[in-house]
């Protein structure tokens, strides 16, 4: 009795308890007093066991669906809440029963069952994240189950993992726990899952150690992921815990990210956090934690986002002319006089903040007059009152005369470098003020004037010589002040044919010191500056005619003796201001072209670089036949990829490098190792010039009809080899650049991937060490060289595989000629497509059949490991049965490479399933003609065939045990009988396994002592095979 009322006992108490559940998961308002209910059944002696028997369900229902969640939130709210005061000694009270319920769930985190795990981990996640500071647990059990959580860490299960972290995230700050935040930080860049990323970087704490991690998540492929790093940026890093890399790296990924979610969260955090709180809504204070002088583009960013959502407010009391004093001293004339002390300076944060608020200002009220414009009524007038409002505001910000504007930026400019950015925005902040007034536009053009005629700035060395200061092309200095100069002098000389003017006066003053030979360097490069400037901003030299100096005077007086000058400086301006000039041409002119090959050839690196930029764009603009021209070489760019000069490497070899084409010639200039070094002062070689100039130009081979197959495969050969060298691992910009190239390039055309068929040989001839004279110095360089040219195979391959643009069939979807079309892509398939290549690959492994070295033969093996991955058509039956001709010798070749012949056997067989006529045989005529073709330099004799060996090594002549030889049940070609003999067996492979056959076959084959009779009918061939089919009775004669 006592038993059974003990058992009626529980089964109430865990109907009650599954009563409170299930009222439980219907809503979260009925938690509370559930909750209270559950506790009054705690005092119970068998609580916890009814308990966990009841709640074992959920750990098999593997749906996320709410009411689960309900349960799993309801009882981590019950295993973490106190015990009530009135609870038994019999029952268990809040600390042990949240001991042994974390017990139970740690062995269900540990089972087999995927399910079990998750709701395992979900529970404690919930318990540990609810549970108080002040809870009553003992240590052991927190140690287990942080070793447990850890563990399911790495669990294969992605909502193991997820859980596991979640329940981890509240000891990650312990400072005895630091291998959890190790652990975190390994588990980032390694985790597959975004629902798992992004949790991990939710539970990363605010640290050093932590904000690159967060910010590189910044750049993740999951919009959730990205939208989560912006949110623990803006919730536990202040701005000025962070960097001013990291504060512009944030901003500048998150306004241009893809996603208006994570762009919007990144706007709530600049906006919120950083302009609210931190800088009390004020955007001048917000730019100055932003270093805007080194970061202008970032600070304009913001501000344009700022604007655009309505973030900035201006007061009346803020504009520009409250730099300005109340007085401005002025002589009769209107022009400035010397009474500027009434100027306060603008900061850099300021004088950018304005200078976006004026343009933005300015762009809305074009807009808005402009629909104006285009609509009527009520809303033509709304937004007319619009335009008026952003006018008139733009009107109150700007200095309210141009005399006022002039006078401060004068005095910013003489204010020193340390006003520089702020000169330059108040530059760019003129282009907003009106000048048609004629008094306004007259103080203006002197202004422009003083401007360009402003010296160049300098400083002494240590040995007192003349440094110019900027980057000594750009009038001022630099490309931004030369950019904002001539943006004022556009908007001030808005007349056609005015800006040329003004300009080629200010060269001509400039250019008489200059053909005085009275000029020093720094003269001469502030006037090829100038000159430069002006070029890069005509549209033609008809405009130069009749000016102040003529285009024939600036060539002759100024650049080409510019280019010949002593100062390395000045020979820089003028080589790229000769590219300008040349652009502007109708056609080159000799003089010019026979100077910019000088300095290409003679030059040092930087000067090299200038004019290999400079005959890349002519040749882009003019085409490389025209610059041929120029020299008198009318002879079209037809050269053979075996035939390429390289460049002369001194100025004494001038003359004969006159003939060479300027192709050949540039092509020449990928040999020269100094060429491939990084030049000082900007993170570019020549070579990087060269590569990207020449890529666009074969990347546009239909504009280049000069340029043959031939020279555009010896092109992409260079290209490629300079894609793969280990001396273009510091050049980003060009490896970026080859990369884009790279993707494009097969997929444009077929003639595209007709190059790179070409080229393939070529390129693996000359990365491969050992072939070509192409040697390596170590071992273990020349290892890297040959895992460097199976990388370029490969990829080639990939290349060619590359699926064509819908754009190459387009026109035969929707022509009437699409039969034609596409019966001529077949017939010229063999050049461009797999076939062609397969040829070409076979071809040349068959050029090595005597004695190899082992460069040769590692050479023979990457080349045969390409052929076996192509995919094949059978459009053209007579390049199938040259290809299987080939393969044959390929096979002899490389026969003592088990495994490559086993794939070579493959691809032999797919080979003949090809040939729709396996009877007839190849005539030499038709080798010769695909050979011709192609342009293939290989002369085959199909009358002397070669036969496919059947195994890839010879049999040994060993004696060993054994064993009788069985009839093959196809029998050899040679219908020959031979005697019956007994002869010692060889150890021989068969053909039908590699292996023995089973554990009984390879005991009899041990334990053989006698020998066995070969068969009468058993050919030659035949003689080192075993039938697995008479293994059982071998193993019987055996016995």
């Amino acid at each position: 009795m006592g038993a059974g009322a003990a058992e009626g006992d529980e089964q109430l108490l865990t109907r009650k308890i599954a009563r409170i559940l299930d009222e439980a998961r219907a809503s979260h308002a009925t938690h509370n007093r559930k909750l209270k209910e559950l506790a009054a059944l705690r005092s119970h002696p068998d609580f916890f066991a009814s308990f966990s028997r009841t709640l074992a369900p959920l750990f098999d229902f593997r749906q996320r669906n709410p009411s689960a969640e309900r349960i799993v939130r309801f009882v981590a709210a019950f295993a973490g809440a106190r015990a009530p005061k009135a609870a038994s000694s019999g029952g268990c009270d809040g600390g042990a029963f949240l001991e042994k319920f974390l017990g139970f769930l740690l062995v269900a985190a540990s089972a087999s069952n995927k399910t079990a795990r998750f709701r395992a981990c979900q529970i404690i996640s919930e318990i540990i994240l609810r549970l108080p500071d002040d809870a009553e647990v003992d240590d052991q059990v927190w140690d287990e189950v942080i070793e447990g959580m850890i563990l399911r860490v790495k669990d294969k299960s992605p909502v193991v993992r997820m859980f596991a972290i979640r329940a981890l995230s509240r000891f990650v700050n312990d400072s005895e726990n630091t291998d959890i935040l190790d652990l975190l930080l390994e588990a980032i860049p390694l985790e597959p899952s975004a629902e798992v990323r992004k949790t991990l970087v939710l539970s990363l704490p605010p640290s050093n150690a932590t904000s690159q991690a967060i910010i590189d998540c910044t750049l993740d492929v999951s919009d959730s992921v990205r939208k989560a790093a912006y949110c623990v940026l803006a919730n536990k890093f202040p701005l000025q815990t962070l960097s001013i890399k990291h504060r512009t790296i944030i901003l500048r990924r998150g306004l241009a990210d893809r996603s208006v979610a994570v762009a919007k969260e990144c706007l709530k955090l600049m906006r919120d956090e950083w302009l609210l709180k931190c800088c009390q809504g004020d955007p001048i204070e917000l730019l100055k934690y932003l270093d805007v002088e080194t970061y202008e583009s970032v600070g304009e960013s913001v501000m344009e986002a700022l604007l655009k959502a309505g973030f900035v407010k201006i007061h009346e009391d803020e504009s520009i002319q409250h730099y300005i004093g109340p007085h401005s001293d002025k002589n009769e004339a209107g022009e400035l006089s010397a009474g500027t002390q009434n100027i306060r300076l603008m900061e850099a944060e300021a004088a950018l903040y304005w200078r976006v608020v004026c343009r933005h200002l300015q762009t809305e009220a074009h807009e808005k007059g402009s629909e104006a414009a285009s609509t009527m009524g009520t809303e033509a007038a709304v937004y007319a009152a619009k335009a008026s409002d952003d006018n008139d505001l733009l009107e109150r910000i700007l200095p309210a005369t141009v005399s006022d504007y002039v006078n401060l930026v004068k005095v910013h400019i003489g204010a020193g470098p340390n006003y520089r950015f702020t000169s330059r925005q108040l530059l760019l902040v003129g282009t907003n003020l009106d000048f048609s007034d004629a008094t306004n536009r007259k103080v203006a053009r002197t202004f422009v004037r003083e401007l360009l005629q402003k010296p160049l700035e300098h400083e002494l060395d240590d040995g007192g010589n003349m440094v110019a200061i900027g980057d000594g092309i750009n009038l001022g200095g630099d490309r931004e002040w030369a950019t904002a100069v001539t943006g004022l002098a556009r908007k001030v000389h808005c007349v056609a044919g005015e800006f040329e003017e003004v300009f080629s006066q200010v060269v001509e003053e400039l250019a008489q010191p200059c053909r005085e030979r009275a000029a020093d360097f720094l003269q001469w490069m502030h006037c090829l500056a100038v000159t430069s400037l002006l070029l890069e901003n005509s549209k033609s030299l008809r405009w130069l005619q009749g000016k102040a100096i003529e285009p024939e005077e600036i060539l002759r007086s100024l650049l080409l003796p510019g280019a010949k000058h002593v100062h390395l400086d000045v020979q820089r301006v003028a080589t790229r201001g000769l590219g300008l000039f040349g652009l502007l041409e109708r056609k080159p002119s000799e003089d010019l072209v026979k100077q910019l090959r000088l300095s290409l050839i003679k030059g040092p690196s930087l000067i090299s670089r200038e004019a290999c930029r400079a005959l890349v764009d002519l040749m882009m603009w003019h085409g490389p036949q025209e610059i041929d021209r120029a020299l008198g070489n009318d002879d079209s760019t037809q050269f053979e990829i075996q035939k390429v000069d390289s460049l002369p490497s001194n100025g004494s070899d001038m003359e004969e490098s006159v003939n060479t084409d300027v192709l050949n010639l540039l092509c020449g200039g990928f040999d020269r190792d100094e060429w491939v070094k990084v030049v000082s002062d900007e993170n570019e070689s020549v070579c990087a010039v060269l590569g990207e100039g020449l890529a666009k130009m074969i990347l546009l081979n239909d504009k280049y009809p000069s340029i043959s197959k031939n020279s555009q495969a010896s092109v992409l050969r260079r290209l490629i080899c300079l894609f793969f060298s280990n001396e273009t691992k510091d050049l980003p910009r060009l490896r970026q650049c080859l990369s884009v190239f790279f993707e494009h390039y097969p997929a444009l055309s077929v003639h595209n991937k007709e190059v790179l068929c070409k080229a393939f040989i070529p390129v693996m001839r000359s990365m491969w060490p050992g072939i070509d004279d192409n040697t390596g110095n170590s071992p273990s360089v020349v290892s890297s060289m040959r895992k460097r040219a199976i990388q370029a195979s490969r990829f080639m391959l990939q290349m060619m595989q590359t699926p064509m643009f819908p754009k190459e069939t387009e026109a035969q979807d929707g022509n009437p000629n699409s039969a034609e079309a596409t019966n001529g892509f077949a017939q010229s398939n063999l050049e461009n497509g797999e076939e062609g290549l397969a040829i070409r690959i076979a071809a040349e492994v068959a050029r090595f059949p005597g004695k190899k070295t082992a460069a040769e033969r590692s050479y023979i093996a990457a080349l045969c490991r390409v052929l076996v991955l192509l995919n094949l058509g059978s459009s053209d039956q007579e390049a199938v049965k040259l290809l299987r001709s080939l393969l044959n010798h390929a096979l002899v070749i490389v026969a003592t490479e088990k495994d490559l012949v086993k794939d070579m056997k493959q691809f032999s067989e797919r080979l003949k399933a090809l040939d729709r006529h396996p009877d007839q045989e190849l005539l030499q005529e038709q080798a010769d003609v695909i050979f011709e073709r192609l342009r293939v330099d290989f002369k085959l004799d199909v009358n002397n065939l070669i036969a496919v060996p059947q195994t890839p090594v010879p049999c040994s002549t060993r004696a060993t045990r054994t064993r009788r030889r069985v009839r093959r049940e196809s029998s050899s070609s040679d219908d020959e009988s031979s005697p019956n003999t007994i002869v010692p067996s060889v150890p021989t492979t068969a053909g039908a396994r590699s292996q023995r056959a089973s554990k009984t076959a390879a005991l009899s084959k041990m334990t053989a002592n006698k020998d066995i009779r070969i068969d009468e009918e058993e050919g030659e061939e035949s003689s080192g095979l075993t039938s697995e089919e008479d293994s059982d009775d071998s193993e019987e004669d055996a016995s």
